[in-house]
């Protein structure tokens, strides 16, 4: 009887752990983030601004990535393209919060200003679990713009 107990124990533990792993290989890294706002960057640099920021408001799979998707605005804090809430093109979020008071889009501005590239920490609503999780976002300048994409920490 115990060893069927550790064989249900053993198979119990190896399902967990793959549930575990797939979902993680769902998710993208920091690493795979900051490739994406590259690349975003560079197609900017090749296709020009509005046809780039079109297809990521258009949610074209080449300017997403597992659970990553980008984001491009203005230095004036004005959405040009976001490639998981279409509907925040054309508005200025420059006031808007994150659940713990930051005003997010502000302090990315401020690290594309000061700093060219870096990373943002704050709070936001994944899509995939649809629960307020930290969020990582690496921003980066281009020329009057703001690319940005996110990793969140589960």
């Amino acid at each position: 009887m115990k060893r069927f107990f550790r064989i249900v124990a053993f198979f119990t533990a190896f399902a967990l752990s793959s549930a575990v792993s797939a979902a993680d290989a769902e998710r993208g890294t920091p690493e795979q983030a900051v490739a994406l706002v590259k690349r975003v960057i560079a197609d900017i640099k090749k296709y020009g601004k509005d046809k780039v920021v079109q297809d990521v408001q258009n949610q074209l799979p080449i300017y997403r990535e597992r659970d990553l998707y980008v984001t491009i605005g203005t230095m004036e804090g004005v959405t040009l393209a976001n490639g998981n809430t279409p509907k925040l093109a054309g508005k200025n979020v420059l006031d808007i919060k994150d659940v713990n008071g930051k005003f997010i889009m502000r302090e990315r501005i401020e690290i594309a200003k000061t700093k060219n590239s870096g990373w943002q920490e704050y709070s936001w609503p994944d899509p995939v679990t649809k629960e307020v999780q930290k969020k990582s976002m690496y921003v980066e300048r281009a020329g009057d713009l703001v690319v940005a994409c996110g990793v969140y920490k589960l």
